[in-house]
C-alpha cells in the first residue's frame, strides 16, 4: 500500500491548488468519519487522498486511459463525462501505481455513483466528499448535520441530493445510484 507522503506527491502535481485542498479536505473529513464509524482511518486518508487523482486530467485522455485498460463504458457513462474521473482514477492507480487494496480502489471507483453493497470505507468516501471543509452548496450543511445522526441518514440524504439534482438538470443518472438509493430506503425501512 502506498504511503501518505507517496500519496501526496503522486496527487498534488496532478490537480490544481483548488483541487488539491479539496482532495486534502476529503482524506482529513474521511480519516473523522473512519474513527467515528468504525472504518481504517489509514485507509480512509489514503482513500480521501486518491479519490479525485484524474479530476483534472483531459476527459479524452481519461478516455484513452479507459480503452487502453479494457473499460467498456455504458452509454449513461459515455454521456456522463463528470464520472470518468472515478473510473479512470481507479484503474490508474491499480494498473499503473500497482495499488492492490480493493476496498480503496472501489472508495475511488464508486465516490461519485455509489453502488449497492458499499463496504463502509466506500460509504465513509463517498460521505466524506459531500462534506469536507471547503464544500458550500446549498444543503451542505444538512448533510454535515446527517452524518453526525448516522452514516445511513447520510447516505440517505447524499442520495436523494445526487438524484434530485441530476433529474432537474435532466442529466442520465447512474443505475449503480440508484441501486444505492434502494438499498438504504430497504434497510431503512427494515429497522
Amino acid at each position: 500500500m502506498l504511503t501518505v507522503e507517496e500519496c501526496k506527491k503522486v496527487v498534488k502535481p496532478r490537480l490544481s491548488e483548488a483541487r488539491w485542498k479539496h482532495s486534502q479536505n476529503v482524506s482529513k473529513e474521511a480519516v473523522r468519519l473512519a474513527k467515528k464509524y468504525g472504518a481504517d482511518p489509514q485507509k480512509a486518508e489514503i482513500a480521501g487522498l486518491l479519490h479525485d487523482v484524474m479530476k483534472d486530467t483531459a476527459p479524452e485522455e481519461q478516455l484513452q486511459m479507459m480503452q487502453r485498460f479494457g473499460i467498456i463504458l455504458t452509454n449513461i457513462e459515455l454521456a456522463a463525462p463528470k464520472l470518468w474521473h472515478a473510473m479512470s482514477g481507479a484503474a490508474f492507480l491499480e494498473r499503473e501505481l500497482g495499488v492492490r487494496d480493493a476496498d480503496i480502489l472501489n472508495a475511488i471507483r464508486y465516490h461519485t455513483t455509489a453502488r449497492d453493497g458499499m463496504s463502509l470505507l466506500e460509504r465513509v468516501v463517498y460521505i466524506a466528499d459531500f462534506t469536507s471543509a471547503e464544500r458550500d452548496y446549498d444543503g451542505v450543511e444538512q448533510m454535515r448535520e446527517a452524518v453526525d445522526i448516522s452514516l445511513e441518514t447520510a447516505m440517505e440524504e447524499g442520495l436523494v441530493f445526487t438524484i434530485q439534482d441530476l433529474s432537474s438538470l435532466r442529466s442520465p443518472i447512474h443505475p449503480d445510484t440508484f441501486r444505492a438509493y434502494n438499498e438504504v430506503i430497504i434497510q431503512k425501512k427494515e429497522k
